[in-house]
């Protein structure tokens, strides 16, 4: 299967405060939406793991994918997360028409 760019949409809440919410997007090249689940989630856990040791978080990785604004007081919801094509909102597809 050819790859495509996906998004995955994870929701997150406040670990203290769980009427804080909201979504952590990855994004990235995949061949399927379960590829593309099972990278984000890989590269948020290598993004995390070195966190927690005081390092660098890795950047970009193969395919576009990394995880960036990781936020140590926040929990991903992963059973919940959802994957699609990637639609780029600043994209002249995804504007209405206009006329002159």
């Amino acid at each position: 299967m050819p790859l495509r760019y996906f998004e995955v949409d994870v929701p997150i809440h406040h670990i203290t405060n769980r009427q804080m919410k909201g979504v952590h997007v990855f994004t990235g090249e995949a061949s399927s939406k379960s590829e593309a689940l099972r990278i984000a989630h890989e590269v948020y856990d290598a993004a995390l793991a070195a966190q927690q040791a005081g390092h660098e978080v890795p950047g970009r990785q193969a395919g576009g994918w990394g995880a960036r604004g990781l936020r140590p007081d926040w929990a991903l919801a992963w059973h919940a997360a959802q994957a699609g094509p990637w639609h780029d909102p600043y994209s002249w597809l995804s504007h209405e028409p206009f006329e002159l």
